[in-house]
């Protein structure tokens, strides 16, 4: 697989003065590691993407949001910046799709994987900090990662959200159900289901039970609210 550089350049709108930090970024682990020791992969970039992101959402959240309290600011930007998150933003762009990965990730499905792919994006971060600069990273995130904040917070804690949305209502369990459990231990994919009564209200799937029951209430908010306009 050969990256298209200057098409992932056209979508993001960041031209690299040295595009090494870009395929840097793109590179797994694992596909360094088939490549040889002196390939270099993204896990330093991610680092120091991570910390790029943790200021500036820190920095933003603290300027947009004048009201909130040190603990709401911390939820909510907890809220942002985790994994589930994370790979949502970098698929809206479809960053999945210039990620290199060696043959043994890719065959059990790296590609599709929120690990993965928060981590490029987290990479991705550092690399356009290290050719650009702060200012131009902060674009990118601002741009990226810091908007429909409303929506994007529910990924924190789905299952109370969900809970206190239907605890106005008749008094029915609400319960979660593992439904199907797949894939060899280190890579384990599980679904569940959450029912309201007898009744079925969300499905989702995660690389943890906690990350599948968070993604089925999600699920379940997002048909309500879909009814409720």
């Amino acid at each position: 697989m050969n990256i298209d550089v200057s098409k992932l350049e056209r979508i993001i709108g960041y031209e690299f003065k040295n595009t090494e930090y870009l395929i840097t970024a793109m590179t797994h682990k694992s596909y360094a590691f088939e490549k040889g020791r002196n390939t270099k992969n993204n896990e330093r970039l991610e680092f120091l993407g991570d910390a790029v992101l943790e200021l500036v959402s820190s920095d933003f959240l603290f300027r947009s949001y004048k009201d909130k309290s040190e603990g709401q600011m911390t939820k909510l930007r907890a809220a942002l910046v985790c994994e589930p998150t994370l790979a949502m933003d970098a698929r809206d762009f479809g960053l999945q799709n210039f990620i290199y990965l060696g043959v043994g990730e890719e065959k059990t499905g790296g590609r599709n994987r929120d690990s993965i792919v928060s981590d490029a994006l987290e990479a991705l971060i550092g690399a356009i900090y290290l050719d650009g600069g702060f200012d131009v990273a902060e674009q990118f995130i601002i741009k990226y990662i810091l908007n429909d904040i409303e929506r994007k917070k529910l990924f924190y804690d789905s299952k109370t959200v969900l809970q206190e949305r239907l605890a106005g209502n008749d008094k029915e369990e609400l319960k979660y159900v593992i439904v199907d459990e797949r894939g060899p231990q280190h890579l384990k994919e599980y679904e569940v289901e959450v029912f309201y009564g007898d009744k079925v209200i969300g499905h989702g799937v995660g690389s943890t039970k906690k990350k599948a029951e968070q993604m089925a209430a999600m699920d379940a908010l997002n048909k309500i609210n879909i009814r409720n306009k």
